[in-house]
């Protein structure tokens, strides 16, 4: 079994810059799964933006505290707390903190599923 707490420090020791605006942590990775390639947190300060991006995996930001602007593809929507959106692979996708507070996302990542499809004999 493999347990992981935001302040692990196997946890705070991945932390990176996401895409211009957000402070990342890994909390689990591919390193150990074999269907999803991670699972990590976002924390957005008031005023800033997850700069739109492409990835080659479909995700999930689940808004885990605060809120924003989410944009996938030519969408966007307002977000809050307890939210969760579906970005597919290869989808353009941005996040922008309008709030007065801190934004959290837990974002998991995975390879879209290939469906098995039966050979005739």
């Amino acid at each position: 079994m493999i347990v992981r707490h935001f302040n692990d420090p196997e946890v705070s020791g991945t932390h990176y810059r996401a895409h211009g605006g957000a402070d990342a942590f890994m909390i689990l990775t591919s390193h150990f799964m074999e269907g999803i390639e991670f699972l990590a947190y976002a924390t957005l300060q008031p005023g800033k933006v997850i700069e739109e991006h492409i990835d080659p995996v479909e995700e999930i930001y689940h808004i885990y505290r605060g809120g924003g602007h989410m944009k996938v593809g030519d969408e966007i929507e307002e977000v809050k707390e307890g939210d969760s959106v579906w970005i597919p692979a290869g989808a353009p996708h941005a996040l922008e903190n309008h709030t007065d507070g801190v934004t959290m996302v837990l974002v998991i990542a995975a390879y879209p599923f290939r469906r098995w499809i039966r050979q005739s004999e």
